[in-house]
């Protein structure tokens, strides 16, 4: 899929896999692996960003992708981020949609919000949210509807 069929069809908190179509190196060849790995990885879907117009120049489309949390005993000190643009040249594929049931903590409303947790139950979400301190979070179920018009490689997604 292209990126573009990524903006306009993956729901948010769906697991993006990208690549360049690149063979992975052996391992031995440390900054080839690292270089691949940048354009080979997956993540979850976090945030859509729509066009902007700042002045005179105006941004496009683009998707954020969460990688990973670094950490050590359950603190986090690194969060692993990366966007793209509806222009990028990478190969996209979903590889996993949020579950029926599932329930997605955005940090806010409107065009800037970023999921934050996906919630296996509303109730699970509750008890994340009282421990996380979102005082704008808006709770987001996931629902068979989600999926029924979404698209992935030509399929449809049941």
């Amino acid at each position: 899929m292209s990126a573009r069929s990524i903006f306009d069809t993956a729901p948010i908190g769906a697991i993006i896999r990208y690549s360049d179509g690149a063979p992975r190196p052996p391992a031995r060849f440390r900054r080839k692996l690292a270089a691949w790995a940048n354009a080979n990885n997956a993540g979850r879907l976090v945030r859509k960003t729509p066009a902007r117009t700042l002045g005179n120049h105006t941004s496009r489309p683009s998707f954020t992708l969460h990688q990973g949390d670094y950490g050590d005993n359950g603190v986090v000190v690194l969060k692993v981020f990366k966007t793209f643009s509806i222009d990028s040249w990478l190969t996209f594929v979903v590889t996993e949609l949020p579950a029926a049931g599932a329930v997605r903590v955005f940090n806010r409303r409107g065009d800037d919000a970023e999921l934050v947790y996906l919630a296996g139950s509303r109730a699970d979400a509750e008890t994340w949210l009282k421990s996380h301190g979102y005082p704008d979070a808006v709770l987001d179920e996931v629902t068979a509807d989600t999926h029924s018009n979404e698209s992935v490689e030509g399929r449809a997604v049941a």
